[in-house]
């Protein structure tokens, strides 16, 4: 089957690097007109040079900034987005700490860019959804969302796991209109300096151990999760709903 999405609109957020920025790029190669998002302007435009790709910087901690963001997509486009990906996330910045050290505010931001931002515009995309007739939502969560979090941070692995739970939920609840929820939980990948930063914290000991946990005996890369994206977002995955795809060698 030859997989193509032409004219469909696909709305991302946090594509500025790593997962978000190579499951925009797939997408655009797809024929999709997609619409992408990161707080980092800079990062985003180097995303948006691949043709078919508007990016638009966004703060989606700000949730009428996040639905605003929704709602010029289907303004511009004078339809519903077709395919909503929420990928934004991450530790933002954060280290480990024990937990009588975790303050509110590192708490609240991590829940605030990978679960309250992913509801906000699920929350905006959905009733345009429902008047087309259907729609495809892809959830990032994370290994760390079934799991205790090799991050070793609390507010990460709590965030994920309510990832997790939204995509369920929503799948039950917004199946009956023909949209579909699916989540893809990737396994550790290096995509940035978060992620440089923890594979450098286990030394060479750790990083074999890590990798001789994997059955595939590799890490993988951005694009195993945009592929992962692409088969929920495509017609072969037209009868699946309310799924996390662990995508992470066989950990």
């Amino acid at each position: 089957m030859n997989i193509r999405f032409d004219a469909k609109v696909v709305a991302l957020t946090g594509a500025g690097h790593g997962f978000g920025r190579a499951i925009a790029q797939t997408f655009a190669r797809l024929g999709a007109l997609v619409f992408a998002t990161d707080l980092h302007a800079e990062a985003l435009a180097e995303t948006a040079t691949v043709s078919g790709i508007t990016a638009r910087a966004v703060d989606l901690r700000d949730r009428a900034a996040a639905a605003a963001w929704v709602g010029q997509i289907e303004a511009q486009t004078g339809r519903a987005i077709d395919i909503l990906v929420n990928n934004a996330g991450g530790v933002a910045g954060q280290l480990p700490v024990p937990l009588e050290d975790v303050t509110d505010q590192d708490w609240n931001t991590i829940f605030d860019i990978n679960v309250n931002a992913a509801f906000t515009l699920c929350r905006a995309a959905a009733p345009a959804m429902k008047r087309a007739g259907g729609g495809r939502i892809v959830n990032i969560s994370s290994g760390a969302g079934l799991q205790p979090s090799l991050t070793g941070i609390q507010a990460y692995c709590s965030a994920k796991h309510a990832v997790v739970g939204l995509t369920r939920q929503l799948a039950h609840e917004l199946g009956a209109f023909n949209i579909t929820v699916n989540s893809v939980a990737p396994g550790f990948i290096r995509t940035n300096a978060a992620t440089e930063a923890q594979w450098d914290s286990y030394g060479p000991a750790g990083q074999q151990a890590l990798v001789e946990r994997i059955a595939m005996k590799r890490l993988g890369s951005a694009d195993d999760i945009a592929r992962a994206v692409v088969f929920f977002a495509s017609e072969l995955a037209g009868f699946v709903n309310g799924q996390v795809l662990q995508v992470d060698g066989g950990r």
